[in-house]
């Protein structure tokens, strides 16, 4: 048996030698980091430096941002280094500090997700008590907590992680997952996983449950209600909710091929899938909602053709 303390590096074995075609692919890469980059900053700069968007809403959006801005940047400097390297391997402690920051934020992308659906819920089901329920300071709360709580549950996830004993050092992706690792363990992986399912069934359980109640009730009030508050609805709550399915397919093939044998699945089709829901959701969201919320779109739309408000 192979001690986790004496692996001092692991191999990612998903890479293939893709020749000169490696610079295309590195362009492509530095392209969409550069534009995860600008949209999300952008975004994030509108929302801080307006006051009229510091409401609820886009505070949240904005806690969303910076933490695309997080996950990307604890993915792409990496996979565009390892794109040019002709040896895929990395240090065991950088491999777990990746593992943190990619769950960390898969975890604060999804709780604040859900946090945001009992917003839109209280803004269209409460809109007389929506102030008083949802205050500044009750923001400021719910966004540390969410921040606090993913790091906390990560940190636990590592540390059990990392004491294990390993029987290899053989990833078969193209970043470091913390499944991944404990796969190749030869060691007890009980507490891992009693852990997981722990975790499963209490925490991304409850917070789905959460998210359909809240647009259970709100789909209850758009069919009851009013053409503004069915209005008022779709405009905000349909980029939310794109976003929450983009992630969703995204966590749901990580998930899949983490876990079952997806030999069979061309390894490309497989590299593209792993790497979807780190990628795909940063650029994905900041376009999305920069297009569809009307206050937003409005300062973007001024600001790129110069023009004052």
């Amino acid at each position: 048996m192979v001690n986790s303390t004496q692996v001092s590096y692991f191999t990612l074995a998903a890479y293939i030698d893709t020749g000169l075609f490696k610079y295309l692919f590195f362009m492509i890469i530095m392209s969409l980091y550069i534009l995860i980059i600008c949209t999300n900053v952008l975004l994030i700069v509108i929302i801080c430096m307006n006051r009229s968007l510091h409401e609820p809403m886009y505070l949240f959006l904005c806690s969303l941002f910076v933490n695309e801005l997080y996950g990307s940047t604890g993915l792409f400097p990496f996979l565009l280094l390892q794109i040019l390297s002709d040896i895929h391997t990395v240090s065991t402690s950088f491999c777990f500090l990746q593992i943190y920051c990619v769950h960390s934020y898969g975890h604060i992308e999804f709780v604040t997700l859900a946090i945001m659906s009992y917003d839109r819920y209280l803004a269209i089901c409460y809109p007389l008590q929506y102030n008083r329920l949802m205050t500044a300071s009750k923001v400021a709360v719910l966004t540390a907590l969410i921040w606090f709580y993913s790091f906390f549950v990560i940190i636990v996830t590592v540390a059990l992680t990392a004491p294990l004993q390993l029987c290899g050092n053989m990833i078969h992706k193209v970043y470091c997952d913390n499944f991944s690792v404990v796969k190749l363990a030869c060691s007890d992986t009980t507490v891992n996983n009693i852990y997981g399912i722990v975790y499963m069934f209490s925490f991304i359980f409850g917070l789905l449950i959460l998210i359909l109640y809240t647009y259970m009730k709100i789909l209850k009030v758009c069919f009851s209600g009013s053409k503004q508050t069915r209005q008022k609805a779709v405009s905000t709550c349909t980029p939310h909710l794109a976003s929450l399915l983009n992630y969703s397919f995204g966590a749901f093939f990580e998930i899949t091929q983490s876990r079952f044998d997806m030999s069979s699945v061309p390894i490309m089709l497989r590299i593209f899938l792993s790497l979807y829901w780190l990628t795909c959701q940063p650029v994905f969201s900041p376009v999305l909602y920069g297009l569809k919320i009307s206050k937003i779109h409005i300062i973007c739309k001024s600001l790129l053709l110069g023009k004052k408000l």
